[in-house]
């Protein structure tokens, strides 16, 4: 296994939660609309979704300098970002990389639309559980934020062993927790969750299954 890393954490608590208000707000409703991942999910109402996920200058360098300094990556780097969403974080790869080749993919065809227009030749719609059309090692880095617990945990599998597959570095950033409080916020807050793993148990899903990258987890305290 690889470093467990400290690098969205910061962003994510950011933002502050009601948690008991989204559960008694026709959540599954919610649910379902949020799980077609499309405009109400990406820009509607923030019930089903992000409530519009806009770019903002320099939010996502952070991250992207981050995994740049932790990987040494310089020059013609390949990255390929699983779930990528409108390409946000891909862009500030290209601004602190202007030499990589930048891939990533999403099943959203809203988001994949909107996506950040410095990228958005380089996006294709795909699923993070099938099997991925490129070659064994084939990127200098994976990365895939707030993707693969909207798996079910036989895609996982797949999705995993796929990252590990494709990438000479790997990094994992997934919803989790570490207690009952967190376990109920994550419950409440949760629209497109599939897999409601602690710590442990994603741990011992990423060894179980082969995955050897750095890894982050996200929490709803």
């Amino acid at each position: 296994m690889g470093r467990l890393l400290n690098i969205v954490t910061p962003l994510h608590k950011m933002t502050k939660r009601d948690y008991v208000g989204r559960m008694m707000d026709e959540k599954v409703h919610c649910m379902m609309k949020a799980k077609e991942y499309e405009g109400d999910y990406w820009d509607g109402d923030r019930r089903f979704g992000y409530g519009g996920y806009r770019y903002i200058e320099g939010r996502w360098k952070p991250v992207a300098r981050g995994l740049i300094d932790l990987h040494g990556l310089k020059g013609k780097v390949r990255i390929l970002d699983v779930g990528a969403g409108k390409g946000f974080l891909l862009r500030e790869f290209k601004l602190l990389l202007p030499e990589a080749e930048l891939v990533g993919f999403d099943i959203s065809r809203h988001g994949l639309a909107d996506a950040h227009p410095d990228v958005k030749a380089n996006l294709f719609r795909y699923k993070a559980q099938d099997r991925y059309p490129f070659g064994d090692q084939s990127f200098d880095l994976v990365v895939s934020l707030g993707t693969l617990h909207n798996l079910k945990i036989f895609e996982l599998q797949t999705a995993l062993q796929e990252i590990e597959r494709v990438g000479k570095n790997k990094y994992i950033m997934v919803e989790s927790y570490r207690s009952e409080l967190e376990q109920f916020n994550m419950q409440c807050w949760a629209l497109t969750a599939e897999a409601f793993y602690d710590t442990a148990s994603w741990i011992w899903l990423y060894s179980h299954f082969g995955y050897t990258g750095d890894y982050e987890f996200i929490y709803f305290e």
